[in-house]
């Protein structure tokens, strides 16, 4: 099932996404489950379900939003591809890498990723994402799937100067609306081994990563282990799992994102999260 939210008619809604167009859970369902955080953290895959198969808007008039637009939180994983940490020199890391993003600095699906006026270095990183469906404290690795609700896409668009400013990488990774995430989440029941995809982010649809998930080295539940030792862990949590090798910023001469490009992040058995680049007027 692959479930998404959008905007209608100037309306906030999600729904299921079907041949055709999408069946309006907002409609349907919005009084138990307003949002799609609400359906996961009340289970309510069953009653999605039973909403039916008929779409009641054209996936053509509606406008993409990040598939979780109100996450409790938003915890990335960096270096965590040997081929990335070795592109930009770093050294292994016993632990994982983790910074947080804010809600506000995402879009949706075929939304605008923006490129801020003070940086010319806005780079694409195509990551998968873990969402949360059964939260908790200290949750051991080898029962972290059975947490997730399901996954989805993420461009972890990074402003590279501003990534690097410190050692911290808040800064460059919070401009406003850069990180598209979408289009939409499909179910974990659809997806029963995350480590057998395949990423390929292209720009301009010149194929720039191209790896699988199982090349991860520190895997979703071992990520999820230690994430949930240091915060409770909540329905709706996105977990961005880290970028394969090919950076932008890594290659030489460096690629970044420019304004009027085409970003697409392709996960089989996923879908194909795309978004334009735009610079941010002054």
């Amino acid at each position: 099932m692959k479930l998404a939210t959008y905007s209608h008619g100037g309306k906030q809604s999600y729904g299921i996404v079907v041949d055709g167009g999408i069946v309006d859970l907002g409609k349907k369902l919005g009084s138990k489950y307003p949002d799609l955080k609400s359906l996961i953290a009340g289970n309510g895959f069953a009653d999605a379900k039973a909403a039916g198969t008929t779409p009641d808007v054209k996936t053509a008039d509606v406008t993409w939003l990040p598939t979780i637009p109100n996450p409790d939180k938003i915890l990335c994983v960096g270096l965590n591809y040997k081929a990335h940490i070795e592109e930009t020199g770093r050294k292994d890391e016993e632990q994982p890498v983790i910074f947080g993003r804010f809600a506000s600095s995402q879009c949706g699906h075929l939304q605008p990723l923006v490129c801020p006026i003070e940086s010319d270095r806005f780079d694409y990183e195509g990551e998968l994402v873990a969402i949360i469906g059964k939260g908790g404290r200290r949750i051991p690795a080898k029962y972290a799937l059975q947490h997730i609700a399901g996954y989805s896409i993420y461009n972890e668009g990074s402003v590279r100067d501003w990534q690097r400013h410190t050692h911290q990488y808040t800064p460059g990774k919070n401009f406003q609306n850069t990180g598209a995430f979408g289009p939409w989440m499909v179910t974990s029941d659809e997806i029963p081994d995350p480590y057998k995809l395949h990423i390929t982010t292209r720009l301009n649809g010149n194929v720039m990563q191209d790896s699988g998930t199982n090349m991860m080295i520190f895997d979703i539940g071992a990520v999820i282990e230690y994430v949930s030792t240091f915060a409770e862990l909540v329905p709706g949590d996105v977990i961005v799992t880290g970028t394969p090798g090919g950076v932008g910023n890594a290659r030489k001469p460096p690629i970044y994102m420019q304004d009027g490009d085409t970003a697409e992040v392709e996960i089989k058995g996923i879908g194909t999260l795309v978004n334009k680049v735009v610079k941010e007027k002054k």
